[in-house]
Parts: structure tokens; sequence; C-alpha cells
């Protein structure tokens, strides 16, 4: 596998659990978090805190003053937005390390207007069942994290 990591991008995140979860996730995977302000939760949140249990030495976090100002700073081919408002399925996107698996906060997903300015770049988890809204932010930053990986795993071998 490449040593260049993946990255996971929670863009305005809202619930410091899910925050933490995803952290760990990093840190389990070598894969850099980037919280893009402003965040629902303080850093020092207890809840952050103990969804990352004892992890938080191993996670390269990023911090980035807003949206646009991340974007102006990443190159548009590597960026995949995941978004339950488009019908595209993340298993038909071609992950390469590097890339930057971009989340939306819990209560509203990716603005729109981004969206729209990416749509070649979006993707989403398809679900069967229409009465669930959708999955959680941390579960759903594990399902495409790890096909990316799985992706890096079959093309080195």
């Amino acid at each position: 596998m490449s040593s260049q990591p993946f990255n996971i991008v929670l863009v305005e995140p809202e619930i410091p659990p899910n925050t933490g979860s995803i952290a760990r996730l990093c840190g389990a995977t070598d894969t850099v978090l980037h919280l893009v302000k402003p965040l629902g939760f303080k850093t020092d949140d207890k809840h952050l805190k103990r969804a990352g249990l004892d992890y938080w030495q191993f996670v390269e976090i990023i911090y980035w003053d807003n949206f646009d100002k991340f974007l102006e700073e990443q190159q548009e081919e590597r960026l995949h937005l995941l978004s339950k408002k488009v019908s595209r399925p993340y298993t038909s996107a071609v992950f390469r390390p590097g890339d930057f698996l971009i989340f939306g906060k819990e209560t509203k997903g990716i603005p729109e207007n981004i969206l729209r300015l990416y749509h070649d770049r979006c993707y989403t988890i398809p679900m069967t069942n229409p009465n669930i809204r959708s999955l959680n932010l941390a579960m759903s930053a594990g399902i495409v994290l790890y096909e990316a990986l799985r992706q890096q795993i079959l093309v080195s071998s």
C-alpha cells in the first residue's frame, strides 16, 4: 500500500461522539482527519474525548477556518463528496491514496451549491429502506474509507 494517507474531511461536524469515533477510525488507519469550522462543540468536549478514548495522540488533525478555504487549497480530482442527495454509489468511485473523503454536517450535509459545483465528484451510500433518512456519520465514514483502503489492497496485490 502507498505511504500517502487518505483524508477524511468533516464539514462543520455537530455531534462530538461522531467526530470522536471518526478520529479513532483515522488513528486505526493512519488517515488524516480534517475538521472544518465552525464546529458544533469544543474540542475538549468529554464526549468527543471518550469516543476517541486514549488514541488522540495517534491522530493527525488539521483544522480549517471554513469550507471555502479548504476547497481552495485542494486539487479537485482528489475530492470525493458524500451525500444522501445524489444517486451515484460510492462503489463507483476510484480512490487513490491522498484523496479526500468529504462528509457534511449531520443535520444538513454538504451545501447544495457545493454539490452542484462538484457534481461529478459526488457519491452516496445506497440504502434500501426509504423510511430511514440517512446513516450515522461515523458509520458512513467507515464504510467509504474501508472501500478506499480495499481498492488499494487490490491495486497492490
